[in-house]
């Protein structure tokens, strides 16, 4: 009598989902570990990525990490691979990448891979999900990437930030009741009890509301339109709000990376057209090392900051 009350008292399966193990098994050899620019307090060279075809397109989160020409990606089988960026849209926080040479290289074994051609699952609050990144670098080669079982707590708008500046990204998320955002995770995949990709892991943020870290996926099916653009070669950015300037007797024209830590290094994000900065031959993407000042006693000299 209790051992048939225990039993009826247990969740029963759903229909069509299959055991945690298999999901990992189906999923590991699809999420990838990518490897770029960073190395500063607080912005990791590394992070996760999920393959998107048979020959090497790989979906990610849009971050600093990608802003190099020396960016490769480790596949699940330990294989390292040069890839390059085919497109970024700041505004959702994602991009494309594409191992090099990848048709030739996966022409006889095709990478496993998500299927965004497939209608997307249906999520809703309460449903249990698996998250799979490569967050503090626990893998490099053939090391499977860590798993985390989660629950979608909730379906809302973004409402966060990085340093003092609001997050890009404003569009609805699943926050999620496990701590998924870590470094390196950014970009990794989160699945249903299917196997299915539903959404991509975002960045460390904090809630503007609350001030506490947020736990978030960016849904799958709000990047679909960009990967398919972004494939045929069609993807246009999309408009970004021009920076306010005011001339204050000081004006350069520099407009800098936007800060996300505490010390973000100085980097250019944009040189304003007909600026000192232009004219003085500086980029987007330069970083600023020394700045001279007149020294402040008037000697005619200078000071180096």
């Amino acid at each position: 009598c209790c051992g048939a009350a225990l039993l009826l008292a247990q969740p029963l399966p759903h229909p069509h989902t299959g055991s945690f193990t298999q999901i990992v098994r189906e999923v590991q050899p699809k999420v990838v570990k990518i490897y770029g620019a960073g190395g500063y307090v607080g912005i990791t060279d590394y992070c996760s990525g999920v393959l998107i075809s048979a020959d090497g397109l790989i979906l990610t989160v849009y971050s600093p990490t990608l802003d190099t020409e020396n960016l490769r990606v480790h596949l699940y089988d330990g294989t390292r691979h040069d890839c390059e960026l085919v497109a970024a849209e700041p505004l959702l926080d994602v991009a494309l990448l594409r191992i090099r040479d990848g048709e030739k290289k996966f022409r006889d074994l095709p990478l496993h891979h998500f299927d965004l051609d497939r209608p997307t699952p249906k999520v809703q609050v309460g449903d249990w999900v698996l998250a799979f990144s490569n967050c503090f670098q626990i893998a490099t080669r053939e090391e499977p990437l860590s798993v985390q079982r989660s629950v979608i707590a909730a379906i809302t708008p973004l409402a966060a930030r990085r340093g003092v500046h609001e997050l890009p990204y404003q569009g609805t998320v699943y926050i999620l009741d496990g701590i998924t955002n870590n470094p390196g995770s950014h970009g990794g995949a989160v699945v249903n009890r299917r196997g299915e990709l539903i959404g991509l892991i975002g960045k460390e943020v904090r809630n503007t509301l609350t001030e506490t870290w947020v736990n978030y996926a960016i849904p799958i099916e709000a990047l679909k339109e960009f990967v398919a653009k972004a494939r045929s070669g069609n993807y246009k950015p999309l408009e970004r709000k021009k920076p306010i300037v005011e001339d204050r007797g000081g004006f350069t024209g520099i407009v800098l990376v936007p800060t996300i830590l505490d010390r973000t290094p100085p980097y250019i994000d944009e040189v304003l057209p007909g600026s000192p900065a232009e004219k003085a031959g500086l980029r987007p993407d330069d970083l600023i090392v020394m700045v001279r000042l007149p020294a402040r006693d008037g000697s005619g000299t200078y000071e180096e900051h």
